[in-house]
């Protein structure tokens, strides 16, 4: 089943998506843009285009795991998202993996200006690579 992991920002948006078989994801680009309406039409251009079967948006927890502004922004955003596309939504822990992804690309040398470009579909592409792995193993996925 094709995915599109989204790590949702109020300016910047990164979109990953992983191939049918679900072995191999990547990332696909980032969205700037400050209207969630606007996003949101977006997104489902995308989604259309490349025929995702399900969304996975990161959910923005504290360290703690407790739930903060960040986290209720994101599930807002996921319920907005679900209204308007036609497949399922699931949420997704996404802690860490921008700082994951900033220190992949500082191992990579990417150079400063392409790093701001990049970094929030590289996070994206942690966040679908993670719930790729709990899916292997895990056959109960909670849905919105």
């Amino acid at each position: 089943m094709k995915i599109i992991a989204i790590d949702f920002g109020e300016v910047r948006t990164g979109i990953a998506i992983c191939d049918e078989k679900e072995t191999i994801s990547y990332p696909l680009q980032t969205i700037i843009e400050k209207n969630e309406e606007n996003l949101i039409n977006k997104i489902k251009e995308i989604v259309i285009k490349n025929k995702a079967e399900m969304a996975l948006v990161g959910l923005a927890l504290n360290m703690n795991g407790e739930f903060g502004d960040s986290a209720k922004k994101c599930e807002e955003f996921a319920q907005k998202l679900k209204n308007t596309l036609k497949i399922p939504i699931a949420l997704w822990d996404e802690r860490q993996t921008t700082k994951l992804a900033s220190r992949f690309l500082i191992e990579a040398n990417t150079k400063k200006r392409k790093k701001k470009k990049i970094i929030d579909n590289v996070a994206a592409t942690l966040i679908l690579e993670s719930f790729l792995q709990y899916k292997k193993n895990n056959n109960k996925i909670k849905l919105l």
